[in-house]
């Protein structure tokens, strides 16, 4: 698939990695007459979606990540909220006029449906606009909903199960309010425990100096550990370990030395490509099981428009809301490329499969309906994303290293910037990042660095290492 760039040009890996599981799902079953295999819950969960989250998480560009963070989260929380109870109401409303037929589910079946198809899928969204290299901005601001909204999905999906759990005559104003708060101590608990982690972490790898051999180790136990410990006190797992890698990667890499460095690097790069290919081939592999088919034309088709037509809404009112606070618009393409960008992928199929078929009766339906979505978001959006992006010229990435000029001059700008703020007494993002970065190299850099790597991060020290490392390279 590599080799042949004109494929690689059309067809994103995903799309054909799922085409290849339906093959090799549609031989097994024509030779043993029943399906195997599926993508259960617990193994993707557990085994598969750390490794990707740890990635995204570690290899995260910070800057833009926290100067875009205000509108990540609005489109993440806010956004995933809209289109979950859009879906929920309007599919029940199209329920109750009987275009759908008769179907064994009230308003809270139709809501945990809309809340865990809501899921938009960083695997998805990684293994497409890596692709397509657009511009830096709608990059992060895309794959960091992506990323925050899976946590916000499992959440919401979570409260939903327990009120479908205790009744809908049973949920009374008390069981919303607590359902509400709850959404909020899973998610930040979630981060806390991730920060935690990424401390800790960061502590230990300072004393690592005389075993440099088990260094990449810690990385991946104690991310992981941060990731089981979350699920084991019902917290957000997914935002421990993606801020576990985010809040430690600077430390972790100024104490680790450069073998290490590059282990860690190719070793998470080469686990989450793993995952993501067994992710996507199972999909495929799981969709050919004759047993979970269950058919309704009327919902499948409008569950598709539903989820197109609310996530534009979403998208432009969001960002007609963010543009009068943001310094750089989100232009009418960018939003084009934002709504386009909501693809679903396993984190949904694997919600669905999670259902209870006791208290959702029609489990078969919604787990039908997820996989043509998941099928119809990746292999169709997938595939007409590219030549979109082309067509409406989307300003595009550039791959190189700032000069030490540019450097200078954004640092120097920085500063400026920083100082304009504070004298008219203003708190924005820059006076903010000025202040984090003094109290981080006050205090935190000392407690969490070792002392040969606070002295090499001199910014002069530093280029004149790494000008004497390429000589010696």
């Amino acid at each position: 698939f590599h080799l042949s760039h004109k494929v690689t040009r059309v067809v994103p890996e995903s799309a054909l990695l799922i085409v290849l599981g339906l093959l090799l799902g549609g031989i097994v079953l024509a030779s043993t007459h029943f399906a195997p295999f599926a993508l259960t819950p617990t193994v993707f969960f557990f085994y598969l979606l750390p490794p990707i989250v740890l990635d995204a998480g570690y290899f995260m560009p910070n800057r833009l990540f926290f100067g875009n963070l205000g509108s990540i989260l609005l489109y993440a929380v806010i956004g995933t909220v809209w289109n979950a109870a859009t879906t929920g109401l309007s599919l029940y409303g199209v329920y109750r006029t009987g275009i759908m037929g008769h179907l064994r589910t009230g308003l809270l079946d139709f809501l945990l449906f809309g809340s865990l198809i809501a899921a938009v899928d960083p695997v998805a969204v990684l293994a497409v606009f890596e692709e397509v290299h657009v511009n830096e901005v709608l990059f992060i601001i895309v794959f960091g909903e992506s990323l925050l909204n899976d946590a916000v999905t499992v959440v919401l999906y979570n409260v939903f199960e327990s009120f479908v759990a205790i009744g809908a005559e049973n949920v009374t104003g008390t069981e919303c309010v607590k359902g509400i708060v709850s959404f909020f101590v899973v998610s930040l608990g979630g981060t806390l425990v991730g920060i935690f982690f990424a401390f800790l972490l960061s502590l230990v790898s300072r004393f690592t100096k005389h075993v440099r051999i088990i260094e990449p180790g810690f990385v991946f136990i104690i991310s992981y550990l941060s990731y089981l410990t979350a699920d084991m006190l019902s917290l957000s797992s997914i935002l421990a370990i993606t801020f576990c890698g985010i809040c430690c990667q600077k430390y972790v890499k100024a104490n680790i030395s450069e073998q290490s460095s590059t282990t860690v690097r190719y070793t998470m790069k080469m686990m989450a490509s793993g995952a993501e290919t067994i992710i996507f081939m199972f999909l495929g592999i799981s969709a050919v099981n004759p047993d979970i088919w269950t058919w309704n034309t009327a919902f499948i088709l409008l569950t598709l428009v539903f989820i197109s037509v609310y996530r534009v809404i979403g998208v432009v009112i969001q960002t007609w809301i963010l543009n009068h606070y943001r310094m750089v618009q989100l232009e009418i393409i960018d939003q084009v490329v934002m709504s386009y960008g909501g693809l679903r992928g396993a984190v949904a199929f694997a919600l669905v499969a999670l259902l209870d078929e006791n208290k959702v009766l029609e489990k078969n339906l919604f787990v039908s309906t997820t996989i043509i979505v998941v099928f119809f978001t990746v292999i169709f959006q997938g595939l007409t994303i590219k030549p979109l992006v082309q067509w409406l010229k989307v300003k595009k990435t550039e791959h190189r290293e700032p000069k030490l000029n540019e450097k200078l001059h954004g640092r120097a700008f920085d500063h400026i910037l920083s100082a304009i703020e504070d004298i008219s007494g203003q708190i924005g993002h820059n006076y903010l990042r000025d202040k984090w970065s003094n109290f981080d190299r006050k205090f935190l850099s000392k407690v969490l660095m070792r002392r040969s790597a606070q002295k090499s991060r001199d910014q002069i020290l530093n280029v004149f290492h790494e000008l004497n490392l390429k000589d010696a390279i």
